[in-house]
């Protein structure tokens, strides 16, 4: 009669794995998760989705036929080509300051770095209505330029170069904020090896640098876009609310709806309701090519 082998018989047992340590935070009853994602749920609907299909619903009241019209207005068109005029300006600007400020911080170590960062954010802590008030004191007919803009027949508030500039003012974090930490994290070593390579500062630019940022350079654009084209508060400051001249998209919904015009007003409406639509499409577009990275590495500088 033979004797099983001890280790043997202890390889045939099936190994008993231990069930992986679950935190607390991911343990809770089922009725806790589903509470919580039907009030998440509960909140969107009411409060994104039910809004959005308001406007929808209200621009197409009276008919494609109204809408067709209250859209190809003329003081509509007016809106939409300032509009589109506005963001064809300052986006662009903000995308040269935004990739010139970010390579600065990111990149280098210079006095008043900390205060830069501030001047960035303070669009963000500065009411757009305060900001707009800052550019009727500097070009108003009594403000500080005032005198000097009217000798020389330069008018800059209740025209386009006023609208431009406000809408820079808000916008121009967007580029800047989403480039800073994006760089940091990448540091510095691609673009020392292109250089070491024999490459020149601005074929590093194009060949290193830019394949890296390209996709967060985008998702900043679309987002600085987005809000060049839907600002309201600064832009209605300095406007004037001129018909047919300085009416962004925003202020034309604004005066549409105070004369009771509610189709038109939110058949123009839905044109930004739309471009929020195709923002947040290709925003998280943008951010599923982050999440996957798409980096040229300096090697093909050496080619």
């Amino acid at each position: 009669m033979s004797t099983a082998n001890p280790a043997m018989t202890m390889a045939a047992e099936p190994r008993r794995v231990e069930p992986p340590y679950l935190p607390a935070a991911t343990t809770e009853p089922t009725w806790v998760r589903l509470s919580l994602i039907g009030i998440a749920l509960l909140f969107s609907i009411l409060f994104l989705f039910i809004p959005l299909a308001a406007v929808f619903v209200e621009a197409l009241k009276k008919g494609w036929e109204a809408y067709a019209m209250a859209i190809m207005d003329d003081d509509a068109l007016s809106a939409i080509r300032l509009t589109l005029l506005t963001a064809a300006i300052a986006v662009p600007a903000n995308l040269v300051f935004g990739v010139a400020a970010s390579w600065a911080i990111a990149k280098f170590d210079f006095r008043g770095k900390s205060l830069l960062l501030t001047l960035i954010d303070l669009p963000f802590s500065v009411s757009p209505v305060i900001s707009g008030l800052i550019y009727v004191l500097l070009f108003g007919a009594h403000g500080w330029f005032g005198a000097w803009l009217l000798e020389h027949d330069i008018q800059i508030l209740f025209a386009v170069p006023g609208i431009v500039l406000a809408t820079v003012f808000v916008t121009f974090p967007f580029v800047a904020r989403e480039l800073i930490p994006l760089m940091q994290t990448q540091g510095n070593d691609e673009e020392e090896a292109a250089l070491v390579l024999g490459a020149s500062g601005w074929r590093t630019f194009w060949h290193v640098t830019l394949p890296n940022i390209k996709w967060g350079l985008l998702y900043g654009v679309i987002l600085c876009n987005a809000r060049a084209m839907g600002e309201f508060g600064a832009v209605s400051v300095v406007s004037g609310h001129i018909r047919g001249e300085t009416n962004t998209m925003p202020l034309q919904v604004e005066i549409l709806y105070n004369e009771y015009n509610f189709a038109a007003a939110f058949s123009v409406a839905s044109l930004l309701a739309l471009l929020a639509l195709v923002t947040l499409a290709l925003k998280t577009f943008i951010e599923s090519r982050l999440d996957h990275g798409d980096d040229t590495g300096p090697q093909e500088l050496a080619k």
